[in-house]
């Protein structure tokens, strides 16, 4: 039996089948087009994943924000106030000021009832390398560990999960000051395809680049050559930006030349997408390294 509450946040981008599925409690960030605001709830109740990538496909920017101290606060007090403790497993700090929120969130809560056993836990990830983090430590949980043993068993393994993704267009990382205009503008017309993972500090960086939407999705499988621990092969998680067939492409190399005994496909979320763009393709597995 689950000894505390496990939290995360909605850039993790599990599936919601998969949170209620790994009973994971989630803080939604918030996304907007123009000034309309909308809650990425994982629900897809304000809007469905589809919608949101045909309306940037239509030219629409949308902008994001992180998720507030007093949203946390108020679950955190909730929990403390139950006596549970808590588990945060939160969005990199290289990328949001998500997990710093949450660490403010806990100091405020622990200054009313200083017993409350409350972890924060930054996890360097973004997306689904976040939910495959989120994922292990509920499986731990699931075997009666403790918070704070699940906080450790997060911390020692964080910076094994490795990030590897490609861009079908390079405007959306331009916009977001990720490439130059310049390179933007030379990788279309060349049909150049960026690879790219999240580094130990949690930041976002290029490692190389392909010609053609295919050779960037067999680079990403690449990856794990000579980056695989024994137990590499037991989970990965792919996220697409509303391109199914190139995430089913690559879950067939995993399987078939890698030995993948469980691959979860999910979207990109709206906050990661609003930087990446339709047609990003990720993969996420526990490695030698990042």
């Amino acid at each position: 039996m689950r000894k505390f509450t496990l939290f995360s946040d909605s850039s993790c981008d599990l599936p919601y089948d998969l949170l209620k599925e790994l009973s994971v409690e989630i803080f939604p960030l918030h996304y907007y087009f123009g000034s309309a605001e909308y809650e990425d709830n994982k629900k897809e109740k304000d809007m469905t994943f589809k919608e949101f990538y045909d309306r940037m496909r239509s030219g629409e920017a949308p902008t994001t924000s992180a998720v507030s101290v007093g949203q946390i606060e108020e679950r955190f007090l909730t929990e403390a106030k139950a006596g549970r403790p808590v588990l945060y497993v939160a969005f990199s700090s290289g990328l949001s000021t998500t997990y710093n929120a949450g660490v403010q969130a806990a100091k405020l809560v622990k200054e009313k009832y200083p017993e409350a056993e409350i972890y924060v836990v930054d996890s360097l990830a973004a997306s689904l390398g976040q939910g495959l983090l989120v994922y292990l430590c509920a499986k731990k949980a699931d075997l009666g560990l403790s918070a704070d043993a699940v906080r450790d068993y997060a911390e020692s393994i964080k910076l094994n999960i490795c990030h590897y993704f490609t861009v079908d267009d390079l405007v959306y990382l331009k916009r977001g000051g990720r490439v130059s205009a310049a390179t933007a503008l030379v990788g279309g017309l060349l049909n150049i395809k960026p690879l790219l993972h999240v580094d130990n500090d949690g930041h976002l960086i290029s490692i190389g680049k392909c010609r053609g939407r295919k050779t960037s999705i067999v680079a990403l499988a690449d990856s794990l050559k000579g980056n695989a621990f024994d137990y590499t092969s037991d989970v990965a998680f792919i996220c697409h930006g509303d391109c199914i067939g190139d995430a089913e492409l690559l879950k067939k190399i995993l399987v078939e030349q890698y030995g993948f005994k469980k691959v979860v496909i999910g979207f990109t979320g709206p906050v990661i997408a609003s930087h990446s763009g339709p047609g990003t393709l990720a993969l996420f597995y526990v490695g030698g390294k990042r």
